[in-house]
């Protein structure tokens, strides 16, 4: 369960963003915002993808130089002093520390030397090492956020390089700290401790802008929301007035609709691992002996820490990789050349984890991304030559069926925001009615209408009789959407035996999974 709400300590104010606005080109992506941060507060930020809290927090760190408006910073004294725009130096001067999503740790470093990295003078003659770590164990002693000093972060969980983030920026004395997803590859044990340990702090002055997408963490973790919606502030609420269906009518403008999975009676299966191993760099990135069924009417949730061979699993069922051990079998019949082309051919549709790299060509048209998996098709090619106005007919009534918007269906697939490449991945998959689909993260980065969307066309391809293998980081999308869950960990899959948030934190922690299997 989430830690219970951290309590406000006081009421100054430490950071105000006064009316800041930012144009590009003639997008107005923030437009006017005005948002104040308490001492001892944690302040939830949400909004949809584009709503503009990126770039809010880029003017606030200095990444962006406003075009409107200035940010304020308490000084010692306690009075609020305009920060020099465009300065992000100046930002880590006045105490602003901020963590992203995806870490930036140099790997081959131990986690001292990252933690230092960057606090100290190009040109010293001599590291006061040893002063540091002392340091470092003190913040570590107060904060409750421990990490091995000289492990190489290379070799740390990802709790741990989470841990070492949130350590550098309070090295640094941050008084004000910007959480962009913070738990968004952490188990819910590892996110419950990180709770508990930034309460800590905060109950000793530590402010905290925190942002995600995940509404339970917020409704837990925080005091205040504010929420974002086209560049604007449109609401702020006292997070114990507010609820969940109160906070995504704020977000999208509208009563986000309810995701029901009914229950189906599952049919034959139509996609099969047996005995699927596959080498790779690291246990991280192989499988070893992997045995699963996915069968019709049915979805089979994967879940675990980011780096414990989902990539190599989406690999196979892909057809990028073929397994060194082990069959790949499709309604029964072994798949005995396991390439992309063979596994579309044989009724494989696919979500890539990574839809810029792997999901569109970003230099041809959006028209064509569409129907670049249909090219034996005589609707879309003849004799060698595309039936361009069929292709342009058919994308118009995809884009508009999925909601595709941009530039235009001729305009390269790369000019789309990442929310319309997904939708254009969406119409493509769904459009061949495949009989297995394989969703790899499928709402990673989407706000929640379009998650929700993706969610809905997910059981709509299990009605009809699809079965879909969704692998997802998000713990509480699987258990939305899946029949069954399996726990990924170094590698090798293991059944849930329960669908207790607890228990199966556990086993993506690899604490439990021996006597789950």
């Amino acid at each position: 369960m989430p830690p219970a709400r951290l309590e406000n300590m006081a009421s100054d104010t430490v950071l105000r963003l006064d009316g800041l606005s930012k144009r590009f080109g003639p997008v107005l992506a923030v437009d006017g915002v005005r948002l104040d941060l308490r001492r001892g507060e944690v302040l939830a930020l949400l909004g949809e993808n584009g709503a503009g809290k990126t770039t809010l927090m880029n003017m606030l760190f200095g990444h962006y130089m406003p075009d409107d408006g200035r940010v304020e910073v308490a000084g010692p004294d306690g009075v609020l002093r305009p920060l020099p725009p465009g300065h992000p130096q100046a930002a880590l001067a006045a105490g602003i520390g901020m963590v992203h999503q995806h870490f930036t740790l140099a790997e081959n470093l131990d986690a001292l030397d990252n933690i230092l990295l960057g606090s100290e003078p190009l040109r010293t003659l001599r590291r006061h090492r040893a002063a540091a770590r002392r340091r470092v164990e003190g913040i570590m002693r107060r904060s409750g956020l421990v990490a091995p000093l000289e492990v190489p972060v290379g070799r740390l969980s990802v709790g741990e390089r989470q841990r070492v983030e949130i350590l550098k920026a309070l090295y640094r004395d941050a008084r004000i700290l910007v959480l962009d997803e913070p738990t968004a590859v952490l188990t819910p044990q590892e996110a419950d401790a990180l709770f508990e340990n930034i309460g800590a702090m905060t109950r000793d002055g530590l402010s905290v802008i925190f942002i995600s997408h995940k509404l339970r963490e917020v409704l837990a973790f925080s005091q205040r929301i504010a929420v974002l919606r086209h560049g604007r502030k449109v609401g702020e609420i006292a997070t114990a007035q507010a609820d969940e269906r109160q906070i995504a009518r704020l977000m999208v403008g509208a009563d986000t609709p309810g995701i029901a999975r009914e229950t189906l009676e599952p049919g034959a299966p139509v996609l099969e691992l047996a005995g699927v191993s596959l080498r790779g760099r690291s246990a991280r990135d192989s499988l070893s002996g992997l045995d699963l069924r996915v069968r019709a009417r049915e979805i089979v949730g994967i879940a675990g820490v980011s780096g414990n061979g989902q990539g190599a699993l989406a690999a196979v069922v892909s057809g990028l990789r073929r397994p060194e051990a082990g069959q790949v079998l499709i309604d029964g019949a072994p798949v005995a050349r396991p390439d992309p082309r063979a596994m579309i051919r044989a009724g494989v549709g696919r979500i890539p984890e990574d839809r810029h790299r792997d999901g569109i060509v970003g230099a041809m048209s959006v028209a064509e991304n569409m129907v670049i998996e249909r090219l034996d098709s005589p609707e879309v090619a003849r004799r060698g030559l595309l039936q361009k106005r069929r292709i342009r007919a058919h994308a118009e009534a995809l884009a508009r069926e999925y909601d595709v918007r941009g530039p235009g269906i001729e305009a390269p697939a790369r000019l789309l925001s990442g929310g319309n490449i997904q939708k254009l991945i969406l119409a493509r998959v769904f459009d061949r009615a495949p009989g297995v689909i394989l969703a790899n993260q499928p709402t990673r980065g989407l706000d929640m209408g379009a998650a929700a969307e993706v969610a809905r066309r997910l059981l709509e391809a299990r009605a009809r009789g699809a079965g879909v293998l969704l692998i997802s980081e998000d713990l509480d999308e699987v258990l939305r959407l899946a029949d069954r869950i399996f726990v990924i960990h170094d590698g090798r899959l293991h059944e849930a035996a329960s669908r207790e948030r607890e228990a199966i934190g556990l086993m993506m922690a690899g604490r439990a999974a021996g006597a789950a299997a």
